[in-house]
């Protein structure tokens, strides 16, 4: 069986005047009643969202008080759902909620990581500091899960019960969670294990852009989860160089689109995104995005650390639905939808651009 037929082509690169190489993709758009709005390629397909969980992933842990209870500013609740880059600002926040919440940074099994901010790396270098977990991209990601045990008197360590293994109460709270904001059975999500060692889940492109749609738009929730959805779309729109840092195009695209848009990238080219109500004009309704780039986008046959296929296809959709103004758009035109592939010698050698048009109800 040919696994590619869920994937069409999404991105062309080319050298010299011809394409050379295509990323492929699918890519779901659902609004907050479960409706699908537009697409493109399949969007029942299966794959993890990696670290795009991060923003369901915090949900129980606000849903019971967390942030009350430990007195955590909003911009501490962003790190919990971050994939941030280890800047010196962004471990001063971990260990901020750290000391709130009485976690040690040795609490954290989420290992040790290279980071690729360059000025802090050169800065690491010149005090002689070497990677820590608070470094980890996913520090505050953990930190918020073992606050989460802490908050409910659960044992978390890794010799008795680690907050990691998918059978802690904390893990099914939060499958519970996350299957629920994206309309699907839990026994239904498929569980694998993140590069954090977390569980991580796989859902139909179409669930998962439904979660991000009731992000931002929880309106038909139950109280509490309404609130806690609040909260988190909140701390994200708010603290945006908090989810992602400097060289993040989650970060500048919230900070461009100026609180209409939440914005979560995952590894393996996975990207969430969500439109607040109003953001495509009065009266629009909240959308989820959900999309994968089939090759994972990996940035080693490129300059960029992530690969630029995603915030490629991520502009040319926001292009599409009109969720950008074209002022918006030139500002983050560094990143596409169509941008220049450059050697080593920062020598033009070809392009980049979207291939895809969007497939819409009517």
């Amino acid at each position: 069986m040919n696994k590619n037929l869920h994937f069409s082509p999404v991105v062309e690169l080319t050298r010299g005047g011809i394409v050379e190489s295509t990323h492929f993709g699918a890519i779901a758009i659902v609004n907050s009643h479960n409706e699908l709005i537009a697409w493109y390629a399949d969007p029942e397909t299966v794959t993890f969202l990696r670290s795009t969980a991060k923003p369901f992933q915090a949900i129980p842990f606000i849903e019971h008080g967390g942030k009350e209870t430990f007195n955590l500013s909003l911009r501490e609740v962003a790190l919990i759902c971050a994939s941030h880059e280890g800047t010196d600002e962004h471990v001063a926040v971990a260990k901020s909620i750290q000391a709130k919440t009485g976690v040690r940074e040795n609490d954290l099994l989420c290992g040790t990581q290279p980071i690729s901010h360059q000025p802090t790396i050169d800065a690491m270098a010149l005090r002689g500091e070497t990677v820590t977990p608070n470094r980890h991209n996913c520090s505050g990601n953990h930190t918020g899960m073992v606050a989460y045990a802490r908050l409910l008197g659960l044992p978390y360590g890794e010799k008795d019960a680690p907050y990691i293994d998918p059978n802690h109460p904390i893990q099914k709270d939060i499958l519970s969670a996350f299957a629920n904001m994206c309309g699907i059975e839990p026994s239904k999500v498929v569980i694998g294990v993140d590069g954090c060692s977390a569980p991580n889940f796989a859902v139909p492109l179409r669930n998962a852009a439904l979660g991000f749609a009731r992000l931002c738009d929880p309106s038909g929730l139950p109280d509490k989860r309404l609130q806690a959805c609040q909260t988190i779309t909140a701390a994200m729109t708010g603290n945006p160089d908090m989810i992602g840092g400097p060289d993040s195009f989650d970060t500048h695209l919230m900070q461009v689109a100026g609180g209409k848009i939440i914005a979560k990238g995952g590894a393996e080219g996975y990207q969430g995104i969500g439109l607040k109500p109003g953001a495509l004009g009065p009266g629009s309704p909240a959308l989820g995005i959900t999309f994968k780039i089939s090759d994972g986008d990996l940035g080693s046959h490129t300059h960029a650390p992530y690969g630029y296929a995603r915030p490629a296809v991520a502009l040319e959709v926001l292009r599409q639905l009109g969720a950008l103004t074209p002022a918006e758009m030139a500002e983050l035109a560094a990143y596409g939808p169509e941008f220049t592939i450059e050697n080593w010698r920062k020598i033009r050698v070809g392009k980049g651009y979207p291939c895809f048009q969007l497939e819409k109800t009517t």
